[in-house]
């Protein structure tokens, strides 16, 4: 049985292996995050590329690691970038940033085998839908499932990519 001091502890352990890891336990860059930027850990979440419930769990130390490179590369160019902000961060200033780290690649991100099975799905899609839609249904779907969106965006095929972002994430831009 987990008691809540034991949970406590184990807390607090995962912590300091996170300042390890990170150099600060992630729960201090979060609420630095968002107390500079005024946005709700679920907003950050977001622009993340994770679920709000992982998020909490990082910052309370319930959870260690950030497993996915993608969402480590953004939380420590969002955290760089903030530190030379100047202060207070007009409203719009603070949507254009996070819209960017929201859609920034790495290509050393990238998995080949993950590769290798969305191209496989957008073979599928293209044997039940026709361009057109797929293109439709990639410009629906990238505000909230942009890995999806990419995917029907390959399978909607090269003359659709005039009129949708290409397949290739572009690369992150230095301040």
């Amino acid at each position: 049985m987990v008691t809540v001091e034991s949970q406590r502890e184990r807390n607090a352990l995962n912590q300091q292996r996170q300042r390890m890891l990170y150099g600060a336990p992630l729960g201090e860059r979060v609420r630095r995050l968002t107390a500079v930027l005024q946005i709700s850990q679920a907003r950050l979440a977001k622009a993340l590329g994770m679920s709000p419930a992982m998020l909490s769990q990082l910052v309370s130390g319930r959870r260690v690691k950030i497993g996915d490179p993608t969402v480590l590369a953004r939380l420590l160019e969002l955290d760089q970038r903030v530190g030379s902000l100047s202060r207070p961060v007009p409203d719009d200033a603070v949507e254009a940033l996070l819209d960017e780290v929201a859609s920034a690649r790495w290509p050393w991100a990238e998995d080949p085998a993950r590769r290798r099975t969305a191209r496989a799905a957008a073979d599928a899609l293209r044997r039940v839908a026709e361009p057109g839609r797929l293109a439709a249904a990639a410009d629906a779907l990238t505000p909230t499932f942009p890995e999806l969106a990419l995917v029907l965006r390959e399978a909607a095929g090269a003359e659709y990519e005039g009129a949708v972002r290409p397949l290739v994430p572009p690369q992150v831009k230095r301040p």
